[in-house]
């Protein structure tokens, strides 16, 4: 590294303290919850980003279908999170406010408005525009009675061979009690009538492990001048079951069958982990319970009659106001199956990840841990590839020089090559260490799959913290080199996920920093043992010394614009919730220091509020990578500072989870993240959307004159990185 890049601390008791600052600026109070947005309705403004990408003529279609489907898979653990958490607070008597003076029930009232009206706009979206478009570019959705009488009798067939094996009715009468609705599984809601003219409620799940759009033989059409154009049809699993329930219940009249969606509450409750002997334990059991949360939310179509709708609503034991009648899907989530098809032309243009110079050996002796030593490389997917990072593990599991690797792992995914180089590194042996975190979200089950592969072959497997959520991404290679012991380090902003790193924009830094190894074994010893260490040499580390140090950073710009007239910051990160993170920037913002904010997700902060936040402005982009990095610049007086990292400014990241910031010291990937990164993004004027001080979003236009420029597109169009001179 060419230059180590201090962070000092700050001194000045007064510069600390919010009050002197609001005194010199006027009398006003931080505090007002006017000055804060809601965080649940702001995750909600989130997911309209989203749908406006998926109204977006300029997109691929096939892509556009993918936001649409984007948005149901978010409201679905949206409701299963955070709705259910807010129902729960309620029904304990527990309502206190937020930030911004709204109690539990004020919130779900304004929720379930909300999601009425994104609901609401994105059924027309997929009626009007994107049924449409699939039409005229040859594929087609069908219903049953669309088919003709040939494609009718193909479909049945494969309805008697497939379909009707797999199936499970199940009655509701005084000898059936009301069968079990799983999370997230699309029904049936069967009216049937008997010889003797009783009726009778019965269900039929749709099996999700079949293929939900059944394909329909159509013929090829002619268009562009004869040319033939290969036309796909499809019929969707539900109405071929709905068409066939006669083969179900012979001998019964099918009276109505409507389909209808529900949603559990998911979050794993984990507040008796303190007084468990084994996590693990707690967690298999906590993820076998999750099917068993209570209904939040109830979708049925508009044509369900209320008499079939009673017998659902009182033996699901759910409120009124948490069914949701929809003229149209009631799962946007499946319709990723769409996406799947062969259509390249309705998709992104496929990419080559780069490999950055830096990486390239200069001659045929050199590996990749010979370039390292040579120099810090820094990687951004997915412009660069991530492929790297696999083949350096993979080296590091054969090579007999290296004693020892360590990693934490989050979100790896099913079929993950990054633990399969740990388990290869365990056959010869070296010694492996894995944090596991257990508590991953909706990954829980994946991850305990390895946490026990991993047992098997005698790594030393962590399954996180004790109330708290290991969330830093950091990998430790320890390797013998001659007479002496080196150090090799992967720090990132994402997981080690082969596949997420080609979907989500992230950085990384691989290095052998001796004080940065350092730090990244001491976190090592705090995760896997015992440590009261509440400092490091140049990590930021929550919730050790993270959330103090950057308090201290935005106070140094304050300084800085007092003294010097020239505070800057730029942030990018995936939510702003913490109030006092918050309370700090709008006291930046008075005192002049400049400040943009790259937010993509959740964001409290209200900007450009005068004589509050006049200075601040917020900027979110949502396009075809999700913005994953965390990216906190500091002009720091002309001595610039970078941190990348894990972590949000929320208080979840800040106070329950194990994250990390790590500083970038190399004054070339400074000036490149400053100018070609942030600064490509703050220039976006096709895909990002300005915050108003009320919370709205207003999406960036070119001007007379100005080139668009979409930030993803220009960074996929730009060499990758060099330090190299």
């Amino acid at each position: 590294m060419t230059t180590n890049t201090q962070l000092t601390p700050v001194t000045n008791d007064e510069a600390y303290d919010s009050k002197p600052l609001e005194k010199r600026v006027g009398l006003i109070d931080l505090d007002d919850p006017s000055y804060y947005v809601n965080r649940e309705l702001s995750l909600l403004a989130f997911q309209w980003r989203v749908l406006e990408e998926a109204q977006d003529a300029s997109n691929p279609l096939l892509e556009r279908i993918f936001f649409l489907s984007i948005v149901g898979s978010n409201l679905d653990e949206f409701f299963m999170v955070r709705v259910s958490g807010l129902m729960a607070e309620v029904d304990s008597g527990i309502s206190e406010e937020g930030p911004d003076g709204m109690d539990s029930i004020e919130q779900l009232e304004a929720i379930r408005k909300g999601v009425a009206s994104l609901l609401a706009a994105a059924q027309r979206c997929f009626r009007r525009k994107l049924l449409p478009a699939l039409e005229a570019s040859g594929i087609h959705l069908l219903e049953y009675a669309q088919l003709t009488p040939r494609q009718q009798a193909k479909a049945d067939r494969y309805f008697d061979d497939t379909v009707l094996p797999v199936l499970t009715p199940l009655a509701f009468d005084p000898g059936h009690p009301f069968p079990h609705i799983s999370n997230l599984s699309l029904n049936l809601a069967v009216l049937i009538r008997d010889n003797h003219g009783e009726e009778c409620f019965a269900r039929v799940k749709v099996p999700d492990t079949l293929p939900q759009l059944v394909p329909i033989d159509r013929a090829p059409r002619r268009k562009n001048g004869g040319k033939a154009g290969n036309e796909q049809s499809f019929l969707w699993l539900e109405d071929l079951i709905a068409a066939n329930l006669g083969k179900l219940f012979p001998g019964m009249q099918i009276v109505e069958a409507h389909p209808f969606h529900i949603t559990r509450n998911a979050d794993l409750a984990t507040k008796d982990e303190l007084d468990a002997g084994d996590l693990l334990e707690v967690m298999e059991e906590g993820v076998r319970q999750r099917r068993f949360g209570a209904v939040v939310r109830l979708q049925v179509n508009t044509g369900m009659s209320s008499s079939m709708l009673k017998i659902l609503v009182t033996n699901l034991e759910i409120e009124p106001e948490c069914i949701y009648k929809q003229n149209g899907p009631l799962s946007f989530g499946r319709l990723k199956h769409l996406v799947a098809l062969n259509r390249p032309d309705l998709k992104w243009h496929p990419f080559v990840p780069n490999v950055p110079a830096d990486l390239e050996p200069e001659n045929e002796d050199e590996d990749i841990f010979s370039v390292i030593r040579q120099r810090d490389i820094l990687l951004h997917q997915p412009f660069d590839s991530f492929q790297p990072i696999i083949d350096l593990l993979q080296l590091a599991a054969g090579d007999p020089g290296v004693l020892a690797i360590k990693m934490t792992l989050y979100r790896v995914g099913r079929n993950s090559p990054a633990v399969q180089a740990l388990l290869e590194a365990m056959e010869d042996p070296k010694q492996v260490a894995a944090v596991v975190e257990l508590k991953a979200r909706f990954d829980e089950e994946s991850n305990i799959g390895w946490a026990r592969a991993l047992e098997q072959q005698g790594a030393h497997v962590v399954y996180g913290l004790v109330g708290l959520k290991v969330h830093c991404k950091a990998m430790l290679i320890v390797r013998r080199e001659g007479n002496s012991i080196r150090r090799y380090v992967h720090l990132a902003t994402g997981n080690y996920n082969a596949v997420t790193a080609h979907l989500y924009t992230d950085l990384g830094l691989l290095t052998t920093d001796e004080d940065l190894a350092a730090d990244v074994t001491d976190l090592f010893n705090y995760l896997t043992g015992y440590s009261a260490k509440t400092d490091y040499r140049k990590l930021l580390v929550a919730p050790t010394n993270l959330r103090k140090k950057f308090a201290q950073l935005i106070e140094r710009e304050i300084e800085h614009q007092r003294n010097h007239g020239n505070g800057r910051m730029i942030l990018k990160m995936n939510a702003l919730v913490d109030k006092k993170m918050i309370r700090l920037l709008y006291q930046a913002s008075q005192a002049g220091v400049k400040i943009d904010l790259l937010v993509r997700g959740i964001c409290c902060l209200r900007p450009e509020i005068p004589g509050v936040s006049d200075n601040i402005r917020v900027i979110s982009i949502v396009g075809r990578f999700l913005e994953h990095s965390r990216i906190y610049y500091f002009r720091n007086n002309g001595e610039e500072c970078i941190y990348l990292g894990s972590s949000d400014l929320m208080p979840r990241n800040l106070n329950r989870r194990v994250e990390l910031l790590f500083p970038i010291e190399d004054r070339k990937m400074i000036r490149h993240l400053h100018d070609n990164v942030l600064g490509t993004y703050l220039a976006d004027n096709v895909k990002a959307r300005e915050m108003k001080p009320d919370g709205t979003y207003v999406r960036r236009q070119p001007g007379s004159g100005e080139e668009p420029i979409s930030a993803q597109n220009v960074l996929l169009k730009k060499k990758p990185f060099t330090s190299k001179t």
